[in-house]
């Protein structure tokens, strides 16, 4: 097919090279050619390559002695902190499946997250222990790693954390036998048998969960060779170089925290600033201490960023690369930023991303120099992107809107569980070639630029974060007080989007603002944050099709034209 778009990556060659490793191994393969360069920096502390390698290995060494091994899955629901970081490559090591989850996930989503994928170990965080401890009443649920964020903190930054947040959390209970400590696990651990690769690059070797075609949250299976794809892809266009460092705030539970902060970022020998805390606050703090080169975020956070009086007398002159992802970049928001950037001493600007776990992160970036209003860029080397008939694999002409399309080297295996949702996915069109076929409605023109102009999936994306429908109906219709509902997604000016629920009360209770309150707290009760409701609005019965479901776009309009 026609590329179109490589005349935009002028010195880059338009195909990429993966190399035949696991995650593991490429990173070994880095590392001692980076023995001495900071691969991690955590809150003063740094460990070079030849350190991170060397904790892998203990790690690995420490889990395998647990029984986790080839065909196995271990829930991580951890922070940006070394703890992560480490697990996430020994796992890989030993050929078992990174399961990564969101440290603010319920103790019910926590459960299903396990249960889908298999999970018989799980590694969380202390000040989350009591959502945590729950899995160990699972009947395969063998042992509960506990990390703690001082686990890897130097002597003046443990007891100054001990003074102040840690004081914060709950001492673990002790003598249960299901528990053990990170500083338990590593200090268990036997000498590190020699290396033999236990599974194939293809395999599946992370979960992440997004929403997949049900609008559900759905277990996505990546192996290394679509998060090594990820990392050629993306070095040679950002210019990530040896010493170099990213700001990884964006979480690891997360494609573009993880591929691109994390993976990517030490696959170019570079250093991953890993901030534990997303927020404002401690974004502008890491800029101001660690000087990053390359700095990552969704919109809000950006957006967030031009209304903190202090951003505006950070020197920003050090910057190589900024990215934005995980939802759509207002036209007026880059200009904002960008001039923001040109003020404070950058020679960069924001540069838009598009993506989805399906594919790890990005596979769409708007080439820095050639920004087009309303586009979100043009395919990243070793991508093929087109548009076609909505539920079809018929190809349509440039400028024609239809259902966007991507070819690459970073496709998923598959949604865990349903050989139906990735058979929907996942299809082989008339050249031969897998491609993902996205939900997402857009237009692509002559040059290759995309144009996304909405999603055939359930989707509200909230300060960048998914939230689907569906789940949010699924529980609130299980509120004995609730007959029916309907979730739609309204403009927001800080978070983009914000999530409103069109309810009908059960015959008999009265629609008043306590019912909106109860309602609320049962939402947080079971949701994440960015799922539950900021506003509920009650009705007497809710529009429907003629085949009998809720017009749920019916009321989206409504909605949106109130906002």
């Amino acid at each position: 097919m026609d590329r179109p778009w490589l005349q935009y990556y002028d010195g880059v060659a338009p195909d990429i090279d993966v190399p035949d490793q696991t995650m593991y191994e490429r990173l070994a393969q880095v590392a001692a050619s980076n023995a001495g360069r900071d691969a991690v920096s955590f809150l003063g502390t740094r460990l070079s390559f030849a350190q991170l390698v060397r904790e892998v290995d203990r790690c690995a060494a420490a889990l395998a002695a647990m029984g986790v091994g080839v065909g196995g899955s271990v829930l991580v629901c951890l922070p940006n902190i070394p703890d992560v970081v480490v697990a996430f490559y020994a796992i890989n090591k030993l050929g078992a499946r990174a399961v990564m989850t969101h440290p603010l996930s319920t103790s019910d989503e926590l459960r299903h997250f396990a249960t889908e994928t298999g999970c018989r170990w799980a590694i969380g965080i202390d000040m989350f222990f009591e959502r945590l401890h729950p899995l160990l009443e699972l009947p395969d649920m063998r042992k509960l790693i506990v990390a703690r964020i001082p686990d890897y903190l130097g002597a003046v930054m443990k007891l100054g954390y001990g003074v102040t947040k840690g004081r914060q959390v709950k001492p673990l209970p002790k003598g249960d036998p299901g528990v053990k400590t990170w500083a338990q696990l590593m200090a268990s651990a036997p000498d590190p048998e020699p290396y033999q690769r236990r599974q194939d690059p293809a395999d599946g070797a992370v979960v992440l969960f997004s929403g997949g075609t049900t609008s559900l949250p759905k277990g996505i299976e990546l192996s290394s060779r679509a998060f090594n794809g990820l990392a050629v892809s993306v070095i040679p266009v950002a210019g990530i170089s040896p010493g170099e460092s990213v700001l990884a705030i964006m979480p690891a539970f997360h494609g573009f925290g993880l591929g691109l902060c994390i993976h990517t970022t030490l696959m170019g020998g570079a250093t991953s600033i890993l901030v534990p805390e997303v927020g404002t606050k401690p974004y502008i703090d890491s800029l101001v201490k660690y000087k990053p080169n390359y700095i990552a975020g969704v919109p809000t956070l950006f957006q967030s960023l031009l209304n903190i009086d202090k951003f505006t007398s950070v020197d920003l002159s050090q910057l190589s690369g900024a990215w934005a992802g995980g939802d759509s970049l207002t036209p007026e928001l880059k200009r904002r930023f960008d001039e923001a950037l040109v003020r404070q001493g950058a020679k960069v600007e924001l540069v838009e991303g598009y993506g989805l776990t399906e594919c790890v992160t990005a596979c769409v970036l708007s080439p820095a120099g050639h920004y087009r209003a309303g586009s979100i860029g043009v395919p990243m080397p070793g991508v093929l992107a087109t548009v076609v008939t909505p539920d079809t694999t018929d190809e349509l002409p440039y400028g024609t809107e239809g259902e966007i399309c991507v070819q690459c080297e970073m496709l998923m295996n598959g949604y865990i569980n349903d050989p139906e949702a990735t058979a929907k996915t996942l299809r082989r069109h008339a050249d031969g070639l897998l491609w993902l076929h996205t939900g997402d409605i857009g237009t692509m023109d002559a040059d290759g630029y995309l144009y996304f102009a909405g999603r055939i999936k359930r989707i509200i994306k909230v300060s960048g974060f998914s939230v689907y429908p569906a789940q949010v109906e699924q529980l609130l219709e299980g509120h004995p007080s609730v007959k029916e509902v309907c979730v739609v997604g309204v403009p927001d000016d800080y978070q983009m989007s914000s999530v409103k629920a069109f309810v009908v009360p059960e015959a008999g209770v009265k629609a008043n603002d306590a019912l909106v309150a109860e309602l609320r707290s049962y939402a947080k009760e079971h949701l994440m944050k960015w799922s539950v409701p900021r506003t509920i609005e009650f009705r007497t019965e809710l529009p429907h099709t003629k085949v009998g479901k809720v017009a749920y776009t019916e009321l989206e309009a409504e909605a949106v034209k109130q906002a």
